[in-house]
């Protein structure tokens, strides 16, 4: 069934409003017709089945037959802090994040970061990016559309990192601290931040600065992970630790 997602305010009592580029897409590419039921989301994690009453190219009306508690979101709100990787790498970083469960997904920049984003382009490429998160959510079924945030310094990330109740720097300096025993310690928590590198990883001094910060630095096992599979790597970890 085809699932959409709407502000709080496009939905009432006994009907939801569709407007814009979804609306176009339900009634030119889909082919939908007044009658045909689809999934609305909105941001509050409810999930409503909803039946088509009206179609038209810049809003479509739906009346509410059921609503209930979406049951597809983690337990746990993450949030992914990707350092800026070269080429497309964090679209396909952003597709996967959605899928594994994380709530927000928040590029950065760090000391060995091959690609800096463009000031000017920061707008354009975050829509980008939140289109990707939210036809992600749409396939997999998410009933929230995580966010993605805006481009931080390294020492942005940290401070809003570190506000979670469990913040984890993934370093491949680290010796002693494995991924599994830092999360056998610390769940069960409500928020988590995870932190994963470019392809040049993290600096000595920026492992240190995340551990001030109240970070803990961990490993994830023997091999080298690229870094657009370590965020995989590390969310599938989470959700079998948490949701399996």
């Amino acid at each position: 069934m085809p699932r959409f997602f709407v502000p709080n305010e496009q939905v009432t009592d006994t009907e939801i409003r569709i407007l814009g580029d979804d609306a176009r897409h339900i009634a030119r590419s889909l082919r939908m017709a007044v009658g045909d039921t689809l999934t609305v989301c909105d941001r509050e994690g409810t999930e409503y089945t909803c039946r088509l009453t009206r179609i038209r190219d810049e809003e479509v009306c739906a009346a509410i037959e059921a609503a209930a508690t979406g049951c597809a979101e983690p337990p746990i709100h993450i949030t992914l802090y990707m350092a800026y990787p070269k080429g497309d790498k964090l679209e396909t970083v952003v597709q996967k994040a959605v899928e594994l469960g994380a709530s927000r997904i928040v590029p950065f920049v760090s000391s060995r970061c091959i690609k800096i984003p463009k000031a000017e382009r920061e707008d354009a490429q975050r829509a980008r990016l939140t289109r990707i998160a939210e036809e992600a959510a749409k396939q997999c079924g998410r009933t929230r559309l995580p966010e993605v945030g805006r481009t931080l310094s390294f020492s942005e990330m940290l401070s809003q990192g570190a506000e979670a109740e469990l913040s984890l720097l993934c370093y491949e300096g680290e010796q002693s601290l494995s991924l599994k025993e830092a999360l056998s310690e610390g769940l069960p928590v409500h928020t988590l931040s995870v932190v994963v590198g470019s392809e040049g990883g993290f600096s000595p001094e920026e492992a240190a600065a995340a551990r001030e910060a109240g970070f803990r630095t961990v490993h994830l096992g023997r091999r080298i992970l690229r870094c657009e599979t370590a965020p995989t790597y590390v969310l599938s970890a989470l959700s079998y630790a948490t949701e399996l």
